[in-house]
Parts: structure tokens; sequence; C-alpha cells
């Protein structure tokens, strides 16, 4: 006759974890509602990455323009906005879009992180949300392409006259709606760094409505500026200076 195998014990710990669980719940809902300390970066730091993406813009247009100096001038005016569009697309493709910072962030030890995954008690967790695909998208479409369709759009308006047309005019309405648009415009963003100069987020207006906020790419550098971050500062410095 066959013996019946015999029934393994349960072993203690599994009870011990069992009968700690609304223990445990309880102290997870707390800690929940404790408040954490903010995170903090340096303003200056977030406002000299911009100074070093313009510089190196500045560059690059300038390279430009010298080239096509050597063909027809007309081919600069007629198609400038165009020209300048593309060279803001190929940096926005290289910078943002592949590693979610510009090339002046990483020179500041920044990057741009997805600030709707850290509300609350995750704003000052260790690992930062990366950048969705449709940030990354929506960023480039009102950075480089609304400025490329404002440009052109204000180009043209100026070229036909449309200001000095009547007012019952419907391209006048246009203008008149445009310049409203571009005074508010003005006025939020003066009133957002304002309020980023305050508590230190969002350092443009498309940052705050998009929910990209700058942080610290490596954080043990956040207290102190690497000598290797001041040293590829000063190469650049050097580097811009002497291109001018």
């Amino acid at each position: 006759m066959s013996r019946l195998p015999s029934q393994v014990p349960t072993p203690e710990w599994t009870n011990n974890w069992k009968q700690i669980q609304p223990a445990l719940s309880k102290i997870r809902r707390s800690m929940a509602s404790l408040r954490t300390s903010s995170l903090k970066v340096m303003r200056v730091s977030q406002l000299d990455s911009d100074i070093l993406d313009s510089e190196l813009f500045d560059i690059l247009k300038e390279q430009l323009f010298s080239a096509l100096s050597l063909f027809k001038p007309t081919i600069k005016e007629n198609f400038e906005p165009e020209m300048l569009g593309i060279l803001n697309l190929v940096l926005f493709k290289l910078s943002i879009y592949d590693s979610s910072a510009t090339y002046g962030s990483q020179l500041q030890n920044l990057k741009y992180r997805n600030e709707w995954k850290h509300g609350g008690v995750l704003e000052s967790i260790a690992k930062d949300a990366p950048l969705t695909k449709s940030q990354k998208i929506a960023y480039g479409v009102l950075t480089v392409g609304g400025q490329y369709a404002w440009t052109r759009a204000n180009r043209y308006i100026t070229e036909k006259g449309w200001g000095e047309l009547d007012e019952s005019d419907v391209r006048n309405k246009v203008y008149r709606i445009l310049q409203t648009g571009e005074k508010y415009w003005k006025a939020f963003s003066v009133l957002n760094f304002l309020v980023f100069l305050y508590n230190g987020r969002y350092r443009t207006l498309i940052d705050r409505i998009l929910a990209m906020r700058l942080v610290y790419a490596k954080k043990s550098l956040n207290r102190q500026v690497s000598f290797e971050f001041l040293n590829r500062q000063m190469v650049w410095h050097a580097f811009t200076v002497s291109h001018k």
C-alpha cells in the first residue's frame, strides 16, 4: 500500500508576514502624507544653459550665412526663415529629442524630466521620469515650428501691409489678432519668469505648459560645480569669443 506524501509545513515567516501587512499599510499611508523637501536646482545654471544654447546657435548661424555669402544674396533674403528653421530642427533632434537635454544644459549638468510623474512626495525621488515622445514632439512643434511659422507670417504680413489696411478688412483684423496674441504671450512669459525666479521651476513658458523641468543629470554634482564642467565652460567661452 503506497503512502501519501506528507504535507510540507508552511514556513513561520509567511504567517508573520501576513500578520504585519495591516501595520505596513498604515505606515505607507502615513509616509505618503508626509511633506518631503522640495527639489532645488540652481537658477543661475538654468539661465546659463540658455545663454550657451543661444551662443551655439549664433555661431552656427554665422557660419551658415558666411557660406551663403558665396551665392546670390537673394537666397538669404528670401529663405532665411526656412534655413534658420532647419538649423533649429537639427539642433532639436540632436539634443532634446535624442538625449532630453540641450548642449548648454549638458554643460551645466542639467537635463529635462517629465514633471507630471513627480507630483507631491515624488518630487525629490532619486530616479527621474524621462520625457515622453509626445512631450518631445510637442516641444519641437512649439519651439521650432512655432518660431518658424511666426517669423514667416510676420514677414508676409509686413510685406503685404496688412496693418495699414482699413479696420473693416479681414486681413487687418488678422493682423490685430496676431499683435494682441503676441502681447499676451510676452506678458505671460514675463509672469512665468518671475515665478521661476521665486521657485526655480520652469525657465520658460513652454517648459511649464509641457511640464518639462530642468533637473540635475548627476545628483552627486548638485551642490558643487565639477571641475570637468568648469573646464568645458571655459573652453566653450573661449570658442564663442574667438568666433565673434
